[in-house]
């Protein structure tokens, strides 16, 4: 899972054996079926061909040192992609190409941090103190376009009567209230999404975008000193961001602006909400040079028997952070091995499916995406750049990161998984996972991190985070940080193989009723 600044109950029974085992990899969870009624054969038939063994057997290889910490762009990242379509071959499940080529190239570049200035009306700033900005911009501009939150929205857009085509915008943090201190867009005193930062700052960019401008001055008075600390970071350690290379993307400037500079564009930015046009003469000069790095998702397919153009796309991510400056090996067992074989598992119990004629009726895509540590990276560049299947025929994405631990906070009552992003863009998804869970399952789904003020945010810090800004219906399947997480220390001999089997099970049942019931899901 990416670094956020880089972008309940059972039987006592249960609980006894669980508290007493709840560190040992090699006992079984117990588990219960609430349904009185035994499930479909064939569902239970190939979602038994996922075992703690094989997920073993393949964990102990793809999170072996040889692998070197699967880092995107280096040498181990290649041995996990050329292990994952062996395997793929193996299963004689195609490619999801056209070409029969199981990798998808990934132009990636590392923007080194830039130097340079911007001048406001004669007056410098350089870069570090009032200004910071994470790639190269050059533009000169005689005019500033103010546009207050930089919101649109259903019941309020800063965009009213304001053309940006072509322009550099100013915006700031926040959203509108009225005099009796309720929010405008929620119409309550609870605040709305533009309030939080990690969320709203995607979209406030976005949609710049989408209106045509060509940058954007982004002031927000609480969190400037957190994006000057990852630029002193990143400048002390000589490190640049890694990014997806989009020929074809417009130019696009966007740069963090603190109180000083804010207010020598607009003195009265703090109070003042509504859009209007600045004569300033404005010049951005920062100038970066960017290392270009080769990189790949793989994706694999099996199509569907009675609705082919239909797609559901099961993702987890092959990279991990590789190696750390002290030649310590970083294995990434949990993080993302445990959801890379747990993908490979699932494929397999489909194969054999569509091989005894009980096929998914849907299409589904396995898609190993790299860059995730990065950024999202893999996963932006398939949705963004180059969705090899469609994605308005897309039906959901279920997205595996981190499934084969222990959340501290859960010892003894392990039989659990964190589930976000179920309800955010469909009930009918969450619904139906709830009612897959418990006829196959019953496994604790836990939705401690699916709240909206949860400060983990790891909604936005998984690849499932792409699809779901497209619209996409998801689910993420998480089972929490713990000790190791980005450790040398995150290592096959510490994951719970009996929880890992049960967690892809679930998926797979998941999967299996999404690609094979007769109505695609609902988008709320």
């Amino acid at each position: 899972m990416i670094n956020f600044d880089h972008y309940k109950m059972k039987k006592t029974l249960f609980l006894l054996v669980a508290t007493a085992l709840s560190c040992n990899s090699s006992q079984k969870t117990i588990k219960e079926n609430a349904s009185e009624e035994p499930p479909i054969a064939s569902e239970i038939t190939y979602a038994e061909t996922i075992t703690e063994a094989e997920l073993k057997d393949h964990l102990y290889i793809y999170a072996s040192d040889e692998y070197e910490g699967r880092e995107t762009g280096q040498p181990g990242q290649k041995k996990a992609i050329a292990y994952l379509k062996a395997e793929y071959e193996k299963l004689s499940i195609p490619a999801a190409k056209e070409d029969g080529n199981y990798f998808q190239e990934v132009p990636l570049e590392i923007s080194k941090l830039p130097i340079g200035k911007l001048s406001l009306n004669n007056t410098d700033f350089i870069i570090g103190e009032h200004v910071l900005t994470f790639a190269a911009a050059n533009s000169s501009n005689d005019e500033i376009v103010y546009i207050g939150y930089g919101i649109d929205d259903t019941v309020y857009s800063s965009y009213d009567n304001v053309d940006v085509t072509d322009k550099i915008v100013l915006l700031k943090s926040g959203e509108p209230i009225k005099e009796d201190g309720t929010y405008v867009i929620s119409g309550t005193s609870e605040k709305s999404i533009w309030s939080n930062m990690s969320e709203s700052l995607t979209k406030r960019i976005q949609i710049a975008v989408d209106k045509g401008a060509k940058g954007v001055l982004y002031y927000d008075k609480d969190n400037f000193s957190r994006f000057k600390r990852r630029f002193e970071s990143m400048k002390q350690n000589n490190s640049g961001r890694m990014e997806v290379v989009n020929n074809d993307a417009p130019e696009f400037y966007s740069l963090f602006i603190d109180q000083t500079l804010a207010e020598s564009i607009l003195p009265t930015i703090e109070k003042e909400n509504d859009s209007k046009v600045l004569t300033e003469k404005l010049i951005l000069n920062f100038e970066s040079s960017n290392d270009k790095v080769s990189s790949e998702n793989v994706v694999a397919i099996i199509k569907g028997s009675e609705k082919p153009n239909e797609f559901l796309v099961i993702s987890s991510h092959l990279d991990h952070i590789g190696v750390s400056g002290d030649g310590q090996i970083n294995n990434g067992a949990d993080d993302d091995g445990s959801g890379t074989v747990a993908l490979l598992e699932i494929a397999e119990a489909f194969k054999n499916a569509a091989d005894a004629g009980k096929g998914p009726k849907r299409s589904i895509v396995f898609l190993h995406v790299t860059g995730e540590e990065k950024g999202l990276l893999g996963s932006q560049y398939y949705t963004d750049v180059d969705p090899i299947v469609p994605l308005e025929q897309t039906v959901a994405n279920l997205n595996i990161d981190m499934i084969g631990r222990i959340d501290p906070k859960r010892e003894g009552d392990r039989n659990y998984i964190y589930l976000i992003g179920s309800d955010k863009l469909s009930i009918e998804l969450h619904n139906l996972s709830e009612e897959v869970n418990k006829k196959f399952m019953n496994i604790e789904l836990d939705y401690t991190y699916n709240d909206e003020n949860d400060p983990n945010r790891f909604y936005y810090r998984s690849d499932h985070y792409n699809f779901a800004k497209n619209n996409i219906p998801i689910i993420f399947y998480f089972n929490g940080t713990h000790a190791d997480y980005h450790k040398p220390s995150d290592t096959p001999d510490k994951i719970n193989y009996d929880l890992l089997e049960n967690r892809t099970r679930l998926v797979f049942y998941t999967a299996w009723e999404i690609a094979n019931r007769e109505q695609k899901l609902k988008v709320d």
